[in-house]
Order: C-alpha cells, then structure tokens, then sequence
C-alpha cells in the first residue's frame, strides 16, 4: 500500500534524524546486510506470520513497515541506505529456485540491492545454487528455524562446498530466537564449519539467544560475522537482552559485525535500530565500522 500524508510527514522526520546521526558519527551512508524483499504474495504471508505472531512467541508483532514495494525501496534510499539485500528463503522444496530467479529480477532493477538468492535441502539445490552463483548471485540467505532442516543435511554438502569455493557469504538464521526450531542452535553451524572452515557465514540476529555460543565462532573461524538484526533495541532486550559480560567482546569483533535491521518486518522504527547500535558505547569508529565499512569490506565495493 502507498503512504498516507501522515505517514509521507512522519518519514520524513524520520529519514531527517537518521541522517543526522549518521552526520554525527562522520558518515553519510548505510549499508543494511538484512532487509527482506520478496514476491508479493510470498511478503503477504510472511505479513500474516506476524500479524498472528502473539500466540505463537507470547508478543504482538506489529509491522512498521508495511507499504508496497517501491514505496520501502525509496525509504531506504531516504534514510541513507545505499546497499541492502533481498533475503528471500523458502519453506519447502521446489520454492528455492523459483525465489532465486525473482530476487535476480529485483536485483537488476534495483542497483543498491545486493544480488541475493537462497537454497533448500533438494537433489537440485547444488546445480541452482552454482548456476546463481554463475549469474552474479553475492550472498544467500538460509532460515534453519522457517525451513525445518540442518544445515549439516547430505544435501547440503554440494551447497556449503560451492559456496565456500565461491567465497560468497551466506545469512544464517540458526539462532533459537525468537522460538526454537528442531535444528536451530550452535551445534549444527559448528559442524558444517569443521568441514567447511574456509566458509562465510553471517549470523543472523547475532544466534540470539545463543549469543556467547556463536560469538565464539566468530572468533575462532575467520569466515564468520555476526549481524546485529533485531539485537539491543528495547523489543529484543525485554526477552532476549543481550549479556552485558559479553560486550567487550563485540569491541574485539570490530571488524567482523554487520547492520541489519530485518527491514519492513519490524515492530519499531528503523531509526531505533540505529539508536540501539551507537548507544552500546563502543565508539564511533566500531559504528562507523559496523554500520557502513564492515560490509563494504566483505562485498568488495568501493564506497558508494
């Protein structure tokens, strides 16, 4: 749906004291490694999930964002975001490649979007998986919690070894938040990075609440991050608060922790999302790092 005149006003507000902030911090960018963008009907769904979230994680779950598509786009665009990602993701077989093959669309219609695809464990997933890779695919997005499998699934193991040899990150949702899933947890990412350990993975959410599990995967394995998506505002601190005792260890991660902000899908302003990063005290240059510079890093992009 397009905005209203109240909503037109109150974004630009909003879009005017993002940029403000990032003013304050020395930069004039954003770089969002976890917004979703998907086919219409696939977003409506994901939208009705949260619609009836409270009874199934004990919380409403109200979506900040819901416009049609062009109108989110250009939000970003606003707020000074000048790269972010699709994260598509299936939930069933034969869903993965017909998702791969709309987010290309998007991606060559949308020049800040980074090129994003996905995989299930399927026969066919290796061959889809390398051909989006040969079609300029430049990260991929698992959901171990939506899509019921583990990562360490045999049908997988064509998958992990492409994208290693590829060195093309992949975003992780394996974490236990904001419910369990039957494969979530440490333990399975673990063992696809024994035998994968050139790997690239970004850890959605930071593995919330297993935070100090794969905060130390991340300092034991260079390939893996961690991205911020959801941690430290006050919706995720109220049930899963990240450990005070673990914070000087975000400052040793400097160069290894990404912004997402799981973009239109959250239930407050993406303004807070920022908030929630520069009020941990951790010093503009850890910011900087992780709001902008981290990613340009990983992407190989020269600054936009």
């Amino acid at each position: 749906m397009p905005m209203t005149g109240d909503q037109a006003a109150g974004h630009a507000d909003e879009a005017g004291v993002i940029r403000q902030s990032l003013r304050d911090l020395g930069l004039d960018s954003i770089v969002d490694v976890h917004t979703h963008f998907m086919p219409k009907r696939v977003m409506d769904k994901v939208w009705a999930y949260f619609d009836r979230a409270g009874p199934l994680i004990g919380r409403t779950w109200p979506i900040a964002y819901r416009l049609d598509e062009g109108a989110r786009v250009q939000q970003l665009r606003d707020f000074g975001v000048v790269a972010f990602s699709s994260l598509v993701y299936p939930h069933k077989p034969d869903m993965a490649e017909w998702l791969n093959g709309w987010a290309a669309q998007f991606a060559a219609a949308t020049p800040e979007c980074i090129h994003t695809a996905t995989f299930f464990p399927e026969p066919t997933a290796p061959d889809y998986v390398r051909r989006a890779i040969a079609e300029g695919a430049r990260l991929f997005k698992a959901h171990i919690q939506v899509g019921d499998y583990s990562p360490t699934d045999p049908r997988l193991d064509g998958v992990w070894a492409a994208l290693e040899q590829a060195q093309i990150p992949t975003v992780i949702h394996a974490g236990s938040g904001p419910t369990p899933g039957r494969f979530t947890g440490p333990a399975p990412v673990a063992e696809i990075l024994r035998r994968h350990p050139a790997l690239k993975l970004i850890v959605a959410h930071m593995g919330m609440p297993e935070y100090r599990e794969f905060l130390e995967l991340a300092e034991r394995h260079p390939g893996v991050f961690l991205d911020t998506t959801m941690v430290f505002t006050d919706f995720t601190e109220a049930n899963h608060p990240f450990p005070p005792a673990l914070r000087p260890a975000l400052g040793g991660l400097a160069d290894k922790v990404l912004f997402g902000s799981d973009y239109p899908n959250i239930p407050y302003s993406y303004r807070h999302a920022i908030e929630s990063i520069t009020r941990l005290g951790l010093g503009d240059e850890w910011c900087r790092k992780v709001l902008y510079s981290n990613a340009l890093s990983l992407f190989n992009e020269e600054n936009p």
